[in-house]
């Protein structure tokens, strides 16, 4: 295996992890040793510039990592070496002493098994310490979607007003609950992405994989309505290829999109709604429509099928609460 590339040289004030790394993780790495500083460094730059994990992610697995080495730290353990599964357990162990909540565990766990598999690929570990490791099984609630009635009247939410601002909005949520997809990927959309002829956008989803997701008529008519009357009024010095447009002519951002899909829906006298809400909607109605469970992962980018069939359990929940409410012998 080719050795990675080493991180980029940045001055002491100006770290890879210090560009990465939350606020409140930077006193922690401070107090760690050298040895272990340098680990965490090398991690974070494997993670964005060959692992290709968002910004998002290399904040989260580097936080529970600092967390990690600080604990191995206070155990008297000064080299990455001396890491060891016992360590790890009890790591967790103390976690769950403090109350910390399963899936927490499980996250945290799961983040020591990435760092200790890649730290034994670049020769940082003797062993993969982290292989056995087991964590909780996090409680998998089943996530709450709207009626198919509901999700109609929200994509009606924006009215008929022909502003720029308006004509965004509905693309947006057009598009999110036409694709199902992730409102990262929604707002990375480019313009060449989109082939209004065939109905498909071309999505980039997590790890920088690609996949081609269909829209139907509603979508492509809010999204032509919008490319020739909304971005063109949008669009500033600063648009590049985005599709979609802030007020200020940037790229829209997530926090913006998470915004206007909850402020429509209280609009359209709706129960909280978020874009995650929208995708876990869209594939629900999908399968109650008859769409196959594949094609729902393809649809959805979901890596492994488990973690698609959640959507199934959705469907028999309230296939029982209907069961429950009207049969005469429930």
């Amino acid at each position: 295996m080719p050795p990675e590339p080493a991180p980029p040289r940045t001055s002491s004030s100006e770290s890879v992890q210090t560009r990465v790394r939350p606020s409140g993780t930077e006193a922690t790495r401070a107090g760690l040793p050298e040895p272990f500083r340098q680990a965490v460094d090398r991690f974070a730059h494997h993670l964005t510039s060959v692992a290709g994990r968002s910004p998002h992610t290399v904040r989260a697995y580097v936080a529970d990592i600092v967390h990690l080495l600080d604990h191995v730290h206070r155990m008297g353990r000064t080299e990455l070496a001396q890491l060891d599964l016992p360590a790890l357990r009890s790591w967790l162990a103390r976690q769950r002493t403090a109350g910390a909540a399963r899936t927490t565990l499980a996250r945290r766990a799961a983040s020591a098994r990435t760092f200790s598999g890649w730290a034994y690929r670049a020769g940082l570990l003797p062993t993969d310490v982290a292989a056995g490791l087991a964590s909780p099984r996090p409680h998998q609630s089943l996530p709450a979607v709207l009626e198919e009635a509901q999700a109609a009247a929200l994509m009606e939410a924006p009215g008929e007003e022909a502003s720029p601002e308006r004509l965004r909005d509905r693309a947006v949520l057009e598009l999110l609950y036409a694709t199902g997809a992730r409102v990262s990927e929604l707002c990375g959309l480019e313009l060449a992405d989109v082939d209004l002829e065939r109905r498909v956008l071309r999505v980039r989803g997590k790890g920088n994989k690609e996949r081609t997701v269909p829209f139907g008529l509603p979508a492509q008519q809010a999204l032509e309505d919008y490319l020739r009357l909304g971005r063109p009024s949008l669009a500033g010095p600063n648009s590049g290829n985005a599709l979609l447009l802030g007020a200020r002519g940037g790229r829209l951002h997530p926090t913006v999109v998470r915004r206007l899909v909850a402020r429509y829906a209280r609009t359209a006298g709706l129960p909280d709604t978020s874009p995650h809400g929208l995708r876990h909607s869209a594939a629900t109605h999908l399968l109650a429509g008859g769409a196959d469970l594949r094609s729902v992962q393809e649809l959805l980018g979901h890596a492994s099928l488990a973690s698609t069939q959640i959507y199934t359990h959705v469907s028999v929940e309230r296939l029982r609460a209907a069961y429950r409410q009207a049969h005469p012998r429930a």
